[in-house]
Protein backbone atom coordinates (compact mmCIF):
# COMPACT_ATOMS: atom_id res chain seq x y z
CA UNK A 1 0.00 0.00 0.00
CA UNK A 2 1.46 3.59 -0.53
CA UNK A 3 2.90 5.71 2.25
CA UNK A 4 -0.03 7.90 1.32
CA UNK A 5 -2.36 7.84 4.58
CA UNK A 6 -4.70 11.15 3.59
CA UNK A 7 -7.41 8.47 2.13
CA UNK A 8 -7.43 6.42 5.26
CA UNK A 9 -7.63 9.71 7.66
CA UNK A 10 -10.36 11.06 4.96
CA UNK A 11 -13.24 8.44 6.67
CA UNK A 12 -12.62 9.73 10.47
CA UNK A 13 -15.23 12.00 9.28
CA UNK A 14 -17.77 8.64 9.74
CA UNK A 15 -16.93 8.83 13.54
CA UNK A 16 -20.35 8.81 15.69
CA UNK A 17 -22.47 8.53 12.42
CA UNK A 18 -25.05 5.58 11.21
CA UNK A 19 -23.11 4.10 8.93
CA UNK A 20 -23.34 0.80 6.46
CA UNK A 21 -20.17 -1.18 5.58
CA UNK A 22 -20.99 -2.90 1.97
CA UNK A 23 -18.51 -5.23 1.09
CA UNK A 24 -17.76 -6.13 -2.95
CA UNK A 25 -16.57 -9.14 -4.61
CA UNK A 26 -15.59 -12.23 -5.29
CA UNK A 27 -13.24 -14.48 -2.65
CA UNK A 28 -12.38 -16.61 -5.53
CA UNK A 29 -10.77 -13.86 -7.87
CA UNK A 30 -7.59 -13.05 -5.87
CA UNK A 31 -7.13 -9.48 -5.39
CA UNK A 32 -11.27 -9.22 -6.34
CA UNK A 33 -12.01 -10.61 -2.54
CA UNK A 34 -11.00 -6.94 -0.99
CA UNK A 35 -14.37 -6.07 0.16
CA UNK A 36 -15.58 -9.37 1.26
CA UNK A 37 -11.91 -10.25 3.22
CA UNK A 38 -12.56 -6.56 4.46
CA UNK A 39 -16.07 -7.43 5.42
CA UNK A 40 -14.73 -10.40 7.19
CA UNK A 41 -12.33 -8.94 9.02
CA UNK A 42 -14.85 -6.35 10.89
CA UNK A 43 -17.42 -8.86 11.71
CA UNK A 44 -14.86 -10.60 13.51
CA UNK A 45 -13.92 -8.14 15.09
CA UNK A 46 -17.34 -6.71 16.11
CA UNK A 47 -17.82 -3.38 14.84
CA UNK A 48 -20.07 -1.17 16.30
CA UNK A 49 -22.03 -0.51 12.65
CA UNK A 50 -23.64 -2.41 10.07
CA UNK A 51 -21.74 -4.73 7.46
CA UNK A 52 -22.96 -6.30 4.88
CA UNK A 53 -20.62 -8.96 2.62
CA UNK A 54 -22.34 -8.34 -0.77
CA UNK A 55 -19.90 -10.68 -2.64
CA UNK A 56 -20.59 -10.62 -6.26
CA UNK A 57 -24.61 -9.73 -6.13
CA UNK A 58 -25.11 -6.06 -4.30
CA UNK A 59 -28.11 -5.78 -5.77
CA UNK A 60 -29.25 -8.28 -3.38
CA UNK A 61 -28.81 -6.25 -0.50
CA UNK A 62 -30.67 -2.39 -1.78
CA UNK A 63 -33.98 -2.79 0.28
CA UNK A 64 -31.67 -4.32 3.42
CA UNK A 65 -29.65 -1.26 2.82
CA UNK A 66 -32.51 1.03 2.39
CA UNK A 67 -34.54 -0.12 5.37
CA UNK A 68 -31.46 0.58 7.51
CA UNK A 69 -31.39 4.57 6.29
CA UNK A 70 -28.12 5.00 7.22
CA UNK A 71 -26.55 8.26 7.02
CA UNK A 72 -23.78 7.36 5.41
CA UNK A 73 -22.78 4.17 2.85
CA UNK A 74 -19.82 3.06 2.47
CA UNK A 75 -18.52 0.54 -0.34
CA UNK A 76 -15.38 -1.40 0.00
CA UNK A 77 -14.15 -2.78 -3.57
CA UNK A 78 -11.14 -3.26 -5.71
CA UNK A 79 -11.36 -0.69 -8.13
CA UNK A 80 -8.96 -0.25 -10.97
CA UNK A 81 -7.92 3.38 -10.82
CA UNK A 82 -4.13 3.12 -12.00
CA UNK A 83 -2.32 3.36 -9.02
CA UNK A 84 -0.21 1.01 -7.42
CA UNK A 85 -1.53 -2.46 -6.03
CA UNK A 86 -2.63 -2.25 -2.69
CA UNK A 87 -3.22 1.83 -3.31
CA UNK A 88 -6.62 2.79 -1.41
CA UNK A 89 -8.59 5.64 -2.73
CA UNK A 90 -11.27 7.38 -1.63
CA UNK A 91 -14.32 7.95 -4.64
CA UNK A 92 -17.46 9.81 -4.55
CA UNK A 93 -19.97 8.20 -7.01
CA UNK A 94 -20.05 11.15 -9.49
CA UNK A 95 -16.03 10.27 -9.81
CA UNK A 96 -15.99 6.58 -11.15
CA UNK A 97 -16.06 6.58 -14.63
CA UNK A 98 -18.29 4.30 -16.22
CA UNK A 99 -14.72 2.26 -17.73
CA UNK A 100 -14.07 0.77 -14.25
CA UNK A 101 -13.83 -2.86 -14.84
CA UNK A 102 -16.44 -4.50 -12.64
CA UNK A 103 -16.98 -8.59 -12.00
CA UNK A 104 -20.76 -7.46 -10.44
CA UNK A 105 -23.67 -8.00 -12.38
CA UNK A 106 -24.98 -4.60 -11.77
CA UNK A 107 -22.30 -1.60 -11.59
CA UNK A 108 -21.72 -0.09 -8.52
CA UNK A 109 -23.27 2.95 -9.54
CA UNK A 110 -26.12 2.17 -10.46
CA UNK A 111 -26.71 0.15 -7.29
CA UNK A 112 -26.07 3.67 -5.67
CA UNK A 113 -28.44 5.62 -7.65
CA UNK A 114 -30.97 2.57 -6.90
CA UNK A 115 -30.55 3.16 -3.39
CA UNK A 116 -30.47 7.59 -3.43
CA UNK A 117 -33.72 7.38 -4.91
CA UNK A 118 -35.23 6.53 -1.78
CA UNK A 119 -33.00 7.77 0.73
CA UNK A 120 -31.06 10.17 1.35
CA UNK A 121 -27.42 8.92 2.55
CA UNK A 122 -23.89 9.98 1.72
CA UNK A 123 -21.81 7.26 -0.55
CA UNK A 124 -18.40 6.56 -0.38
CA UNK A 125 -16.57 4.23 -2.48
CA UNK A 126 -13.41 2.65 -1.17
CA UNK A 127 -10.84 1.98 -3.90
CA UNK A 128 -8.27 -0.86 -3.16
CA UNK A 129 -5.95 -1.30 -6.35
CA UNK A 130 -5.99 -4.32 -7.23
CA UNK A 131 -2.59 -6.46 -9.09
CA UNK A 132 -4.66 -9.13 -10.40
CA UNK A 133 -8.00 -10.70 -10.54
CA UNK A 134 -7.36 -14.18 -11.88
CA UNK A 135 -9.59 -17.08 -10.92
CA UNK A 136 -8.45 -19.37 -8.18
CA UNK A 137 -5.57 -17.19 -7.41
CA UNK A 138 -4.34 -16.16 -3.97
CA UNK A 139 -5.23 -12.50 -2.54
CA UNK A 140 -1.47 -10.70 -3.39
CA UNK A 141 0.61 -9.09 -0.21
CA UNK A 142 0.46 -5.38 -1.45
CA UNK A 143 -3.37 -5.88 -1.46
CA UNK A 144 -3.48 -7.96 1.99
CA UNK A 145 -1.59 -5.19 3.48
CA UNK A 146 -4.11 -2.71 2.48
CA UNK A 147 -6.73 -4.65 3.58
CA UNK A 148 -5.46 -5.23 7.27
CA UNK A 149 -4.94 -0.82 7.52
CA UNK A 150 -8.28 -0.49 6.41
CA UNK A 151 -10.13 -3.01 8.18
CA UNK A 152 -7.83 -1.24 11.47
CA UNK A 153 -8.56 2.18 10.37
CA UNK A 154 -12.60 0.99 10.33
CA UNK A 155 -12.20 -0.53 13.62
CA UNK A 156 -10.87 2.26 15.34
CA UNK A 157 -13.70 4.73 13.90
CA UNK A 158 -16.55 2.02 14.81
CA UNK A 159 -15.11 0.24 17.91
CA UNK A 160 -16.59 -2.87 18.92
CA UNK A 161 -19.05 -2.16 21.54
CA UNK A 162 -19.00 -2.77 25.19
Amino acid sequence: MGTDEEPLRQLNKLRGSKTVILGIGNLLKGDDGTGPLVCQKLLEAGVSTEVIDAGTVPENYIQSIIKKAPQNLLIIDAIDSGASPGDVRIFKPEQLSSLVISTHTLSPRLLVDMVCQSIEVDVYFVGIQPEQTQLGQPITPQVKQAVQKLTDVLVEIFPPSK
